[in-house]
């Protein structure tokens, strides 16, 4: 079957739009929200459910063949294995929850490969999309990294890990080693976001130990508009993809940010 990926786009942002609506509704009233508790940190509410349901319908309405792995539901395992959506409906809850910037990220995988993405920001009404080897683009204006190569105007991304959860202890020191020489670290709140970033200039670079269907978009922006990216320790896809270990950057952010984690014991796929 010849699949047209300009087309499955134009139906991903669509969705995405909806799914923005939908959660900005929620948006505005974010201190009335009911919230459940899915661990440390780790919030989930109403809009997020409601948000996957909306896709996930839609998706499976057009394409009702493919699989379907999303961050509030079980995965849903098709006929088809080729293809598979990796959706997360709202990539920065504890953000959202406080009326902060959040995104919607859909990502369609083919095999091992991410082949489309979408990633929307409704406060900011910033949609982000790609196809691979077509470019990345914000609003319709392509995408490139930055060209930063100096330490000290470097802006990196990251996220602070919860103390005795991450998976690399001594996160803090790190940090701390990284941000000395640099112009600046911020912290978006969103993993997925955080990329988009990257692939824009805003961030000269991002690392962090993140999931994968929360960043799968986000990285092929990144890689369209010229970046780079690694685990920790310079490795590709088969390991980030699979530890969360991630670095995303400018060729000299990357560079700087593998020679600060290069010393961090390795962390392979189970």
């Amino acid at each position: 079957m010849s699949i047209s990926y300009d087309a499955v786009l134009e139906d991903m942002l669509a969705v995405a739009r909806e799914a923005g609506s939908l959660t900005q509704a929620h948006f505005k009233r974010f201190r009335d929200l009911e919230i459940g508790i899915k661990g440390p940190a780790d919030f989930v509410s109403d809009a997020d459910r409601e948000s996957e349901l909306l896709i996930r319908k839609s998706l499976f309405d057009r394409y009702p063949g493919w699989s379907f792995t999303g961050e509030e539901f079980p995965p849903v395992d098709k006929e088809d294995q080729e293809y598979r959506w990796l959706v997360d409906p709202i990539d920065g809850t504890t953000n959202f929850i406080n009326g902060q910037h959040y995104t919607i990220s859909i990502a369609l995988r083919r095999g091992n490969k991410t082949v489309a993405g979408v990633l929307y920001n409704p406060p900011a009404d910033e949609m982000f999309s790609g196809i691979a080897g077509q470019g990345a683009f914000m609003n319709g204006e392509r995408l490139s990294v930055s060209e930063q190569a100096d330490i000290g105007l470097m802006m990196v991304g990251t996220g602070l890990p919860i103390p005795g959860l991450s998976l690399y202890p001594g996160a803090y020191e790190r940090l701390d080693a990284i941000r000395a020489p640099i112009g600046g670290v911020r912290i978006v709140g969103s993993a997925a976001n955080s990329c988009a970033y990257v692939a824009m200039g805003r961030l000269t670079g991002y690392f962090e130990e993140t999931g994968f269907v929360d960043t799968a978009a986000g990285i092929l922006f990144v890689e369209e508009a010229g970046g780079i990216v690694t685990d920790w320790w310079g490795r590709g896809p088969e390991y980030y993809e699979q530890t969360g270990a991630m670095i995303v950057a400018n060729r000299a952010t990357h560079a700087y940010l593998i020679d600060k984690l290069k010393d961090v014991p390795r962390k392979d796929p189970i």
